[in-house]
């Protein structure tokens, strides 16, 4: 593949619709050619320890953040016509469906039916790739397709990631 747009979401609590920052990377003719970060403010906002273990996110960080239908209206263009990558694309494909729902985004919103068939998930060919690999964990694939992701669960970082990934193994 060589355009696409690897996207990630990181969640504040264990509802899909807790999402609380995206990163996409979107890769054009093999080359990343933009990138995109926002934190969001979460819904419902609040914050489990295990969640801000991971990330290091809190409320504080995205107590002034937009909303995500206002983040949505800034990754749209950047991914329109491509199709969506991701590392264990249910967990995305999930937070990005929530979302959709809580906040009643109507048309102009990509097709989550369309684009079933043009989301890819990086995991799932790590797994055919990689049979052999102790984890298909996001950072360990990554390793293995010669990426150094030093900020896991930085939406952006593991976004940057994935789309490495793709173009090694997709």
């Amino acid at each position: 593949m060589k355009d696409f747009a690897a996207i990630d979401f990181e969640t504040a609590n264990g509802e899909r619709s807790s999402v609380c920052s995206v990163g996409v990377v979107v890769v054009r003719d093999g080359e990343i050619a933009d990138t995109f970060y926002s934190l969001i403010q979460p819904e419902p906002n609040y914050y489990t320890y295990w969640c801000s273990r991971v990330h290091g996110l809190t409320r504080e960080d995205t107590e002034e953040a937009p909303v995500f239908s206002e983040v949505w209206k800034q990754v749209e263009p950047l991914i329109e016509g491509l199709p969506l990558v991701a590392h264990n694309k249910g967990f995305d494909e999930g937070c990005l469906q929530a979302m959709i729902k809580t906040s009643r985004l109507e048309t102009g919103v990509i097709s989550l039916e369309q684009r079933q068939q043009s989301i890819y998930d990086t995991l799932a060919a790590a797994r055919r790739a990689f049979p052999g690999a102790e984890n298909h964990q996001l950072h360990t694939v990554a390793a293995l397709c010669g990426y150094d992701l030093t900020m896991h669960h930085n939406a952006l970082a593991d976004a940057e990631a994935c789309a490495w990934i793709a173009r090694e193994i997709l």
